[in-house]
């Protein structure tokens, strides 16, 4: 048996705080730039960045895969894999960026996390879930989490995640994010097990009374801060919000800290754009090109008069070549004169 390591960073603490509201890790979307915009909007929601495989962290372009804003603290790293080595060789290197949580993928559906046997498929293998986390936990200087479904294909989650939670504290993991569906990895696509598969939240509540040791959010399905606090009354440690945070990025995370973690409201819509100028600036000037950052911005007006024109002047113009700040002022004039 794995001893777990909380404690050993007085960090770990305020990682657990955060982790009462977090933003799912999500492929293609949950990149640096996506998160410097989400720390705008909430200083204590905890951020996951999209998920990296091992073999390319050990093998490939670290700054650019492992490489993030010291503002966007607290911030986990997502890994995928399924060797022991390799995952704790990931971690090890991972270790000198600065994350504040390492959390291994025991719910991606995909096709390409099947082939490489890991992700979901690893809820049928959790004596290997177990080998990895163990040899996780050896080499990170912060805690190890896991975020898993409630079983795949013809399992009976009463059943299987109960023992698979067992399986996988005992090797030292003691925080969880549970995404309430099974994962069909035959007969449904990725986007398909986000949605078919029946969201079954009662038995991740019935998780965290069968384990009260143990540190449970779940995830799944929820699309407003209104069901984050039903369910952190229900006595679960935190909720973790996907898709809905990154389409509707205002409405999830400007109350945040006000309503889950009694702190302050956040600036209004049009001061996250004035922060995120300096921001894109710098973006610019290195040579990136600024529909990699404003593709996360279209939804910010959601539900605004003008959002459309927002979303369309960006979508139109932030992809041609030599785009600056320019697009930016052009696409929030509307917006200006319809709030005047």
């Amino acid at each position: 048996m794995t001893t777990a390591k909380i404690g050993s960073n007085p960090e770990d603490a305020k990682v657990r705080r955060a982790a009462r509201l977090s933003i799912a890790p999500m492929m293609d979307w949950t990149d640096r730039h996506c998160r410097y915009f989400h720390r705008l909007m909430s200083r204590d929601a905890l951020l996951y960045t999209e998920m990296v495989t091992a073999p390319a962290v050990i093998h490939g372009d670290r700054s650019r895969l492992l490489g993030f804003d010291a503002a966007e603290h607290p911030v986990a790293l997502q890994l995928g894999g399924s060797e022991p080595a390799e995952l704790a060789e990931a971690v090890r290197i991972a270790g000198d960026f600065g994350y504040d949580e390492i959390n291994l993928n025991v719910g991606c559906p995909s096709d390409r996390v099947q082939s490489g046997c890991f992700g979901a498929v690893l809820m049928e293998r959790p004596t290997l879930v177990a080998e990895c986390v163990a040899a996780m936990i050896a080499a990170s200087p912060v805690e190890v989490t896991v975020k898993c479904r409630i079983g795949v294909d013809d399992q009976v989650p009463e059943e299987v995640l109960p023992a698979f939670l067992e399986t996988v504290s005992a090797a030292g993991v003691s925080r969880f994010q549970i995404h309430a569906r099974k994962a069909w990895l035959q007969g449904l696509s990725p986007k398909e097990n986000r949605d078919i598969p029946p969201l079954n939240y009662p038995l991740v509540v019935a998780m965290k009374r069968a384990f009260p040791h143990l540190h449970i959010s779940v995830n799944g399905g929820i699309t407003t801060l209104d069901q984050a606090e039903a369910f952190l009354a229900e006595g679960l440690d935190g909720v973790m919000i996907g898709r809905a945070a990154y389409h509707e990025p205002y409405e999830v995370l400007a109350g945040a800290d006000a309503r889950i973690f009694g702190g302050q409201p956040a600036p209004d819509r049009f001061e996250v754009v004035e922060r995120m100028r300096p921001y894109i600036a710098r973006h610019l000037e290195t040579g990136g090109r600024l529909h990699q950052i404003t593709r996360h911005m279209l939804g910010l007006f959601h539900g605004q008069p003008g959002a459309r024109g927002w979303r369309r002047v960006l979508s139109e113009r932030a992809n041609r070549p030599g785009a600056g700040l320019e697009v930016i002022d052009a696409a929030l004039q509307p917006m200006l004169a319809l709030a005047s």
